[in-house]
């Protein structure tokens, strides 16, 4: 290849990179519409491996949690944590997780429509529900893990429900993955 080439093709790499993510998408979106018009996304979602013992957490929990989530398709930052949700949610497969997806624009004076009475000022937000009522947040980056901050807000409710035995959570998850867990607790 000589020196045009070259050139031509480092303009082109140029150029495309302007335009990564910069389409808004507005509104109501499905995961897998998302995933289709931003098959970049997809590449985090391979790459993220969650923990597999906040996995387990969210596989058991057994009370309905609806989650809203607002993002930007043109947000690095929605592509990343958003994404690393749709690999949460594929391992957790947990049928009382139930997620609503709205699109918002890069323009914030055209955000109103999206977002009216849920007071979002960063995205992504995810918005977590239990009975109609609001109980946690995870806005724009994750305290610790994106995993372990939705196990963190949902369990908060679920402790208060429910009178969890830890010792016996544990050594369920151990044994369904055959671990000797008398290292990791000790039986009382």
């Amino acid at each position: 290849m000589g020196k045009r080439g070259f050139i031509v093709l480092l303009l082109t790499v140029f150029v495309s990179s302007l335009f990564y993510g910069i389409e808004d998408f507005c509104g109501k979106i499905e995961k897998e519409e998302i995933l289709n018009r931003f098959p970049e996304w997809q590449k985090t979602v391979t790459a993220y491996s969650p923990d597999p013992e906040i996995i387990y957490g969210l596989q058991t929990f057994d009370i309905p949690v609806n989650i809203e989530i607002f993002l930007g398709t043109w947000c690095h930052d929605s592509a990343q944590h958003v994404s690393e949700y749709f690999k949460i949610m594929n391992m957790v497969d947990n049928p009382y997780f139930m997620t609503l997806y709205t699109g918002i624009p890069k323009d914030k004076e055209s955000r109103e429509p999206y977002i009216s009475g849920k007071n979002i000022q960063k995205i992504p937000t995810f918005i977590f529900f239990i009975d109609g009522e609001e109980i946690g947040r995870v806005i724009e980056h994750p305290i610790t893990s994106l995993e372990e901050d939705i196990l963190d807000i949902i369990s908060v409710y679920s402790i208060n429900q429910v009178d969890i035995d830890l010792d016996f959570f544990l050594s369920n998850y151990h044994a369904d993955l055959n671990i000797d867990c008398t290292q990791c607790h000790q039986p009382k």
